[in-house]
């Protein structure tokens, strides 16, 4: 079976220009490597770019659904899955790596949206802080949605004590678009907040990030009145932001 192969094209512009300088499409085909008869690599790529609304899109593709796709195959689609996987613990371990400073719920929505706004199902993270809000760890504690995870106030409490955070925050998507949470969502909140102030961990907010949109618990002023205040930074008085 004839093949078209990416040399010449997004191959040799990247060698000569910089990857940086390449279009969505272009670096689609550079992943797949190869068309196949009657479908070159770069209508191929472009063409999966505009029936799954662009690179978001496809982000939200697993492994079967672009095995399934004619012309993309198994090994193919293994590998578009991998690329993508990699941009997202890339930039995970980017965020990581720069100690980031999560101030309030924007700067929580910032972090998350690159991880988790793209997903097809839900993923519960804790992002421990130290005293000066600065991110210590970020982690995983559920995936597959709150109701349906069985998960409980022990688990992100669990972690923050083994990262010996400062204080907490809670983020999770909603990849029906909606960002409002929901009644399991309000009881999960509340059953962590209460918790956190035993233990003297306090959560600062949950943050729930949708496609376009995203809800800031304590913005919205659903936390417990209770919630407990959080540690301003050592050696100074005051810190700006709602935290």
């Amino acid at each position: 079976m004839m093949t078209t192969t990416v040399d010449g094209g997004p191959r040799e512009r990247a060698a000569l220009g910089g990857i940086e300088g390449l279009g969505d499409a272009e670096l689609v085909a550079l992943v797949l490597g190869t068309g196949c008869a009657g479908l070159p690599v770069g209508v191929l790529a472009a063409e999966l770019l505009e029936e799954h609304g662009g690179v978001a899109g496809l982000a939200r593709m697993g492994v079967g659904e672009l095995a399934a796709r004619w012309g993309v195959g198994s090994a193919k689609g293994a590998r578009l899955a991998a690329a993508i996987e990699l941009g997202r613990r890339a930039t995970l371990a980017a965020s990581l790596a720069a100690s980031p400073k999560l101030p309030d719920g924007h700067a929580v929505e910032t972090w998350a949206r690159s991880r988790l706004a793209t997903l097809d199902h839900e993923e519960l993270w804790v992002l421990a802080l130290d005293g000066r809000h600065g991110l210590r760890a970020a982690r995983r504690v559920a995936s597959g949605g709150i109701h349906g995870m069985h998960v409980g106030a022990r688990d992100p409490l669990r972690v923050a004590l083994r990262e010996a955070a400062s204080a907490i925050v809670l983020v999770h998507n909603h990849p029906s678009g909606d960002p409002s949470p929901s009644d399991e969502d309000l009881a999960f909140t509340r059953a962590v907040c209460e918790a956190g102030a035993v233990v003297g961990v306090p959560l600062l907010d949950h943050v729930i990030v949708a496609r376009r949109q995203a809800t800031s618990m304590l913005d919205a002023g659903l936390l417990p009145p209770a919630r407990a205040k959080a540690l301003a930074p050592r050696g100074a008085s005051a810190l700006r932001g709602p935290w």
